[in-house]
C-alpha cells in the first residue's frame, strides 16, 4: 500500500515551486488573489526574506505541496492513504477530497496569522535522545513552560517554549551524543502556549464544511484516522498538541502501507528508517548522533 505524504513549514525555501507555477496558472493565480500578493514573487525572489515570516511561509508551503500533488496526479495516481506533517496535514486533507484547493489555502493563512501572532517563544531540535528522556529532563529541570511539540523520529524531537526556559532546557537536553539545534520558528509552536491561538482558529473552522473524502487522512495530532465530524477539535488541537509523527508512521505501517512518496522535499521520507515499527524498552542514547536533513534550517 502506497501513502503520500506532505512536509510543513520547515519546507519553505527560496526556489520552491519552479516550474510548478507555470503548469497550474489557474490555481496559482487564484492563490495569489486570495492571499494578496504574488506567490510566485515569493517563492522566486523571497522579497524581504518573507518565507522566514510563519504569515508567509505556510500559505507558500501549502500552496507548492497542493500543486506538487496535482502534478503527481494528473497522470490518474492515487494513494491508499494521505499524510501530512503538521501544516502538511491540511494538504493531505485537500488531496482526500474532505476539503477543495482554495478552502485548504484560506483556513491555513489564518492558521498561519493566528500562530504568527504568538511570539513569546521559541524551538530546538533535540537529536540523539527519546521523547520520554526528554519529558523527564524538562520535568526533574522544573522547566514547565517547555513542551515537547513534534515528535518526529525515536530519537529527534523538537521542543518548544519561553525564550529564558528554553535556553535552560536546551543546557539542560545537552550531553554527550546529543544535539540540540535551533530552529527558525516565530512562536513556541504545537505546545499549549498556543492554546489561545488554537481556540480562535476553531471558530474559523465551524464555518466549513469538512467533506467524507474519497482516500483515508491520517492524523497527525492522535495517530489514527481523521474523523472529518471531528476536523474543528482536530485541526484546533494542532496548534497546541505536539504532532506526533512516530505515531502516525506507526499507524501507516499497522494498516499496511509499505511505500511514503514526499512532496516539495525528503524529509519526512528521511525520518522513516529512524522510526521503529514499535516503541522500545531502552530508551539509552545512541553511540552516534543521528543527523537528519535540514537540522538547522527546519521552520514551524
Amino acid at each position: 500500500m502506497h501513502c503520500l505524504v506532505f512536509p510543513g513549514q520547515w519546507a519553505a525555501h527560496q526556489g520552491m515551486g519552479e516550474g510548478l507555477f507555470a503548469r497550474f496558472p489557474q490555481q496559482t493565480v487564484a492563490a495569489s488573489e486570495l492571499l494578496g500578493h504574488s506567490v510566485v514573487e515569493l517563492c522566486r525572489e523571497d522579497p524581504g526574506e518573507r518565507l522566514a515570516d510563519t504569515r508567509y511561509a505556510q500559505p507558500a508551503v501549502f500552496l507548492v505541496n497542493a500543486l506538487s500533488w496535482l502534478d503527481l496526479a494528473h497522470d490518474g495516481r492515487g494513494w491508499d492513504y494521505v499524510a501530512g506533517h503538521g501544516l502538511g496535514e491540511f494538504n493531505a486533507l485537500v488531496a482526500a477530497g474532505v476539503l477543495d484547493l482554495m478552502e485548504g489555502l484560506a483556513l491555513v493563512e489564518r492558521r498561519a496569522a493566528l500562530m504568527a501572532g504568538v511570539r513569546r517563544g521559541a524551538m530546538v531540535a533535540v537529536v540523539g535522545l527519546a521523547a520520554d528522556r526528554v519529558e523527564a529532563t524538562l520535568r526533574d529541570a522544573g522547566l514547565h513552560m517547555v513542551h515537547v511539540a513534534h515528535h518526529d523520529t525515536d530519537r529527534r524531537v523538537t521542543v518548544a517554549g519561553e525564550r529564558p526556559q528554553l535556553a535552560l532546557a536546551a543546557k539542560a537536553l545537552s550531553r554527550p551524543g546529543v544535539r540540540v539545534l535551533p530552529i527558525a520558528a516565530g512562536g513556541p509552536f504545537h505546545t499549549p502556549l498556543m492554546a489561545g491561538a488554537g481556540r480562535e482558529f476553531a471558530a474559523d473552522l465551524r464555518t466549513y464544511r469538512f467533506r467524507t473524502g474519497h482516500t483515508p487522512v491520517m492524523s497527525s495530532v492522535t495517530g489514527a484516522p481523521f474523523d472529518p465530524a471531528q476536523a474543528v477539535r482536530l485541526l484546533s488541537r494542532q496548534l497546541s498538541h505536539p504532532v506526533e509523527w512516530v505515531r502516525t508512521v506507526r499507524a501507516l505501517r499497522a494498516a499496511g502501507v509499505d511505500h511514503f512518496e514526499e512532496v516539495n522535499g525528503s524529509t519526512l521520507t528521511a525520518f522513516l528508517s529512524r522510526i521503529a515499527d514499535r516503541p522500545t524498552l531502552t530508551d539509552r542514547p545512541p553511540s552516534a548522533v543521528e543527523r537528519t536533513p535540514h537540522d538547522t534550517t527546519l521552520r514551524r
